[in-house]
């Protein structure tokens, strides 16, 4: 679905969760600075960023744990949390899975399930049946938590916070502890279920293969602001700054100071329209996006339109990492180091000089803003 009429669509139907200007303040500190954001029935929703960055607190505050200082939450419309509203957390219709999954450790699969229906609910143990069938968990019912599989536990986990209808899930890391191997299959399990309940989603994580992989929408979180939002695709490929840019992956940066549009790089003059002369700027590379011009190895450096001109490097190292190499560069004109993922195996030896280009059109250019994380 092309990303303009998923956003008009979206304006048509009342957001299922709703917030505006939620802030919440510890020891004088804004833990939670003016989040706002909206979530549709069956859309996933991610909350990425770095570990403390506000975003279990956001989380806390929705489901009623913790209180807001300022703002307002809604679900389907109706004022949930605001200047006069304080809805009790078990009447807020919202579902909670956090990593460590909490099961009831005296309690089997189908108890546990079901501990979230009213005991007289009609056709209770309908519900927990339908659950357990849907997460494949049915031959299981009759099993305690310390019988199970980590896999095995985070589907219970599931079943047990959807048993009730929740309009809403609220997931906090519920991945985290499962194996490498499994968890892609258990996250793509949980994504069908949650969809096919047409629950509104949101994953808080600070893996971006995750959100990634999960979000329809991606709200990525920094000293307690969203800093920026949108699909997948997007914020990838239309990060807002350096760091949002170094948080989905490594990068290379190179540093030039703008004249007549231009800045002076190794690899050619750059054309940075809009800046003004004499400003820094940061021009991103992602190491995918930096090749190595196998045609003229050994022979001296050439341009290209796409490309610009080669700028030579001796190899530092060169390691395999299952799909692609990642070989290491010292640069000759600044002794810097650049990275570049080569697909399949190139492992050329330490000390093997290479002429490096790089695309052009997929570099980022940022305003220097002085002190910037570490990105490549």
């Amino acid at each position: 679905m092309p990303e303009d009429f998923g956003r008009k669509w979206q304006d048509t139907v009342q957001p299922r969760l709703e917030i505006q200007g939620l802030m919440r303040r510890f020891g004088g500190r804004e833990v939670v600075s003016d989040v706002s954001l909206s979530i549709a029935a069956g859309q996933v929703s991610c909350l990425l960023g770095p570990s403390g960055c506000g975003k279990s607190t956001t989380l806390r505050l929705i489901a009623g744990v913790d209180m807001p200082d300022q703002g307002v939450i809604r679900v389907d419309g109706r004022p949930i949390v605001d200047a006069r509203t304080r809805v009790p957390p078990e009447e807020r219709g919202i579902g909670l899975m956090f990593q460590d999954f909490a099961l009831f450790p005296h309690l089997t699969v189908s108890q546990n399930v079901a501990f979230g229906l009213p005991r007289h609910a009609p056709d209770r143990q309908g519900r927990v049946a339908e659950l357990l069938e849907r997460v494949g968990m049915t031959r299981h019912a009759d099993k305690h938590p310390h019988e199970l599989s980590g896999g095995e536990q985070q589907r219970v986990a599931l079943a047990r916070a959807l048993a009730p209808r929740p309009g809403i899930m609220l997931m906090d890391e519920p991945f985290s502890g499962l194996d490498d191997r499994l968890r892609d299959d258990i996250r793509d399990e949980t994504l069908a279920v949650l969809k096919a309940e047409g629950t509104a989603v949101l994953l808080v994580t600070h893996e971006p293969s995750e959100a990634m992989r999960m979000a329809d929408e991606i709200l990525l979180m920094r000293d307690g602001r969203i800093v920026q939002s949108g699909a997948p695709y997007t914020i990838y490929n239309n990060p807002v700054d350096l760091r949002a840019a170094a948080f989905f992956s490594d990068l290379n940066v190179i540093r030039g100071r703008v004249q007549g549009a231009l800045t002076e790089t190794p690899f050619g003059p750059f054309l940075v329209p809009g800046v003004p002369d004499g400003a820094e700027v940061d021009i991103a590379i992602r190491p995918q996006h930096l090749a190595i011009d196998f045609d003229r190895a050994g022979k001296g450096p050439r341009s290209t339109p796409t490309h610009g001109e080669a700028a030579r490097g001796v190899v530092e190292r060169a390691r395999f990492m299952g799909s692609e190499s990642l070989v290491e560069f010292r640069m000759d004109f600044d002794g810097s180091i650049l990275k570049a993922h080569v697909p399949w195996v190139f492992l050329p030896k330490p000390g093997t000089p290479l002429w490096l280009m790089f695309r052009r059109d997929r570099c980022f250019v940022f305003p220097h803003v002085g002190s910037q994380p570490k990105v490549a």
